[in-house]
């Protein structure tokens, strides 16, 4: 089967684990092969996208009830969250791969190594949180991440823009603040989730750049000043506005510009 369509398979799934596995095998399968380059996508193929569980259930980002991380069901709520996100950016980075016919086979080769990291995150994220007596889908969950998924899926520059370079980037600044709440509470368990959490926050890192790299080489072959059509996205695709406290250390390593981390310091009505 042709990569791109194993996508579309493992895309579909709707049990995590099996998700994880297709995904994993899918990415072993590439590591060297070439991947071809013609279009695969036909009339109706986006039935069945993406696969999920029945639990959690998805609710609205602001009915997502808030638990203090210093109680056990609090950290356990905490890592379901972080663990939520994790299986939608599995979703996300096969849909990348998937959807967008017409990129260079570096593109699809990217978005499965994403892919393949956001599957180890999920199988790390929720092994922790067995361990701590819960399982994935025993909390809600919001469905802010694929929301923008779904508005941009018919713009391959406005998905590189508006999903790893603005969504996912926000994992890169709150990270640090999730870690610093629990080495405070300095439980067994909490620590173990600042181990998990510094391996995520290294290959976002990594996948905000892959993001960040397709956003300008799509502008460049549009003719466009990849700088100066970042808002006029933002806007169009209503995304959320960027706020402080900022990782500026980690979007420097991202690969955001000198004038881009200038503009979030000063503050600009400009997002980044």
């Amino acid at each position: 089967m042709h990569p791109r369509l194993s996508a579309l398979a493992a895309l579909r799934l709707t049990d995590p684990e099996q998700k994880v596995a297709a995904t994993h095998a899918i990415a072993a399968l590439t590591a060297t092969d070439s991947i071809a380059t013609e279009p695969i996508r036909t009339a109706g193929d986006d039935q069945g996208v993406p696969g999920r569980p029945e639990r959690p259930v998805r609710v609205s980002a602001t009915a997502v009830q808030k638990r203090s991380p210093f109680t056990p069901e609090g950290r356990a709520s905490l890592i379901h969250s972080i663990c939520h996100i994790e299986f939608n950016a599995i979703n996300l980075a096969l849909d990348a791969v998937w959807r967008y016919d017409g990129m260079p086979e570096a593109y699809y080769r990217d978005w499965l190594c994403v892919a393949d990291e956001e599957a180890l995150h999920f199988t790390l994220l929720h092994a922790h949180l067995q361990d701590m007596g819960w399982r994935y889908g025993d909390f809600p969950g919001h469905d802010g991440l694929w929301n923008m998924c779904e508005k941009t899926k018919d713009d391959v520059l406005a998905r590189m823009a508006l999903v790893p370079r603005t969504l996912e980037a926000r994992g890169l600044d709150a990270t640090p603040l999730i870690q610093a709440k629990l080495r405070r509470v300095n439980t067994p368990d909490a620590l173990r989730a600042v181990e998990i959490l510094d391996i995520i926050l290294r290959d976002e890192v990594g996948h905000v750049a892959i993001g960040n790299h397709w956003y300008r080489w799509l502008c460049a072959r549009a003719g466009l000043d990849a700088e100066a059509n970042y808002p006029a996205l933002v806007a169009r695709y209503d995304a959320p506005r960027i706020r402080p406290p900022f990782n500026i250390e980690a979007r420097e390593r991202a690969g955001f510009t000198a004038e881009e981390l200038r503009m979030l310091a000063a503050g600009s009505d400009t997002p980044t």
